[in-house]
């Protein structure tokens, strides 16, 4: 049987987003039974009567974020509104998502699948 036949659709974050980076989802890193994580969608709400924005890293293991890692960088989400973002983008083992914000009030989720 073909590897990675199994995917599991799955919410892999729902956080506030703050003025530090915080590791949002990590990509499990298991040897006997290795797996694929995709993330498909990312929706950023703002609570707020002002824009804010946002970065978001896929950050590889054992990096940290930078702009070479960078997959949103300084994008706005104006006030009382919703960015979403949809595609595929496939995460390297036991790399992370990372994000944070200009000021507080955004709310992230973020979903996808793991395939093993």
């Amino acid at each position: 049987m073909a590897a990675y036949q199994n995917v599991t659709p799955v919410q892999l974050s729902q956080a506030s987003l703050t003025t530090s980076y915080v590791t949002l989802y990590t990509v499990p890193s298991n040897p006997t039974t290795p797996t694929r994580t995709y993330m498909k969608q990312i929706d950023v709400c703002n609570t707020t009567g002002s824009p804010i924005t946002f970065n978001l890293h896929i950050v590889p293991a054992t990096f940290s974020e930078t702009t070479n890692n960078a997959f949103i960088y300084g994008v706005s989400v104006a006030a009382n509104s919703i960015y979403s973002y949809s595609g595929v983008q496939v995460l390297p083992t036991a790399s992370t998502i990372q994000a944070k914000a200009s000021a507080t009030g955004l709310n992230i989720f973020i979903s996808g699948g793991e395939a093993v």
